[in-house]
């Protein structure tokens, strides 16, 4: 899809106004949106979502004020919602997706932000092209081996589970914590993902699952890899994040020359949701540094 172009005084584009594009990138056609302004100056912000997600999971409170002063890219992945191909099962093959269609768009520098299975897939990019990533953010991800990993698919089976039981959104079992404060974060949460409500991209299938978890347990059972990215990197982390243990955020720093790692309390695996107004704040102010 052909984009419009904006004019210099244009007000930034926000998630629930973004078209649903596609870019030609590795033998299929990827969807992605475009927030922000193109005329915005630094580094464009190229964005990778979670595991079971397509376009429309994104919180909008937390890529708007990230699109305040830069381009935000939504990536999306091949075979997932509106996206061609059949859906990839390792990280590596996502990430050389990514790396694709970030070259396709024209970009030779960009920023990372990976949240949950997303800064998987964001490692498996800076391993493949380390000279194209200036900075990276990593949202409730883990390492190559990184601790309990390999349990996250009884999680998921358990949660998905509960939440048919309860007549209650897996979303808000699985990312938030059960006490009051959670709780409302999940209610919150939810609302927000409603927002959007023309433009939607495709849905997500039960195979995509599959493929993805099981992408999630290859990566859990192998060592850890050398990466050649010598850049900074933000972790983030929940103290009580059941589908990645938050002992991964503090493993997950020692694969990185200079990171820095923010664990935030009664907080799960949507943690940047919950805790939005500051992890767009301290991610804003680490791109910007």
């Amino acid at each position: 899809m052909e984009r419009a172009a904006q004019g210099p005084g244009a007000a930034p584009v926000r998630f629930v106004d973004a078209q649903t594009r596609t870019v030609a990138a590795a033998g299929v056609e990827l969807v992605y949106r475009e927030l922000g302004s193109e005329h915005a100056g630094g580094v464009p912000l190229v964005a990778l979502t979670h595991l079971g997600a397509n376009l429309d999971s994104w919180d909008p409170e937390v890529v708007d004020p990230l699109a305040t002063d830069r381009r935000v890219i939504l990536l999306g992945y091949r075979g997932v919602g509106s996206s061609t191909g059949t859906v990839r099962d390792g990280f590596e093959d996502m990430a050389t997706d990514a790396v694709a269609a970030i070259r396709s768009l024209g970009l030779s520098r960009v920023d990372l932000f990976g949240l949950s299975m997303g800064g998987m897939v964001a490692q498996g990019v800076l391993r493949l092209a380390p000279d194209l990533v200036d900075k990276v953010v990593l949202a409730g991800a883990g390492p190559q081996g990184g601790p309990g990993l390999t349990r996250m698919t009884g999680v998921m089976v358990r949660g998905i589970a509960r939440g048919v039981t309860t007549f209650t959104n897996p979303t808000s079992l699985l990312f938030f914590t059960r006490t009051r404060n959670g709780k409302h974060a999940a209610k919150a949460y939810q609302a927000r993902l409603r927002r959007r409500r023309t433009g939607r991209d495709g849905p997500v299938t039960p195979g995509v699952m599959r493929a993805q978890l099981r992408a999630v347990n290859r990566w859990g059972h192998r060592p850890p890899a050398p990466m050649g990215f010598t850049g900074p990197a933000l972790i983030l982390h929940g103290d009580s994040d059941r589908m990645v243990p938050s002992e991964n955020a503090n493993a997950l720093a020692r694969r990185f020359h200079d990171a820095q790692v923010r664990i935030f309390p009664d907080a799960g695996h949507g943690v940047v949701s919950q805790n939005r107004r500051t992890v767009t704040d301290l991610a804003g102010r680490f791109l910007r540094r």
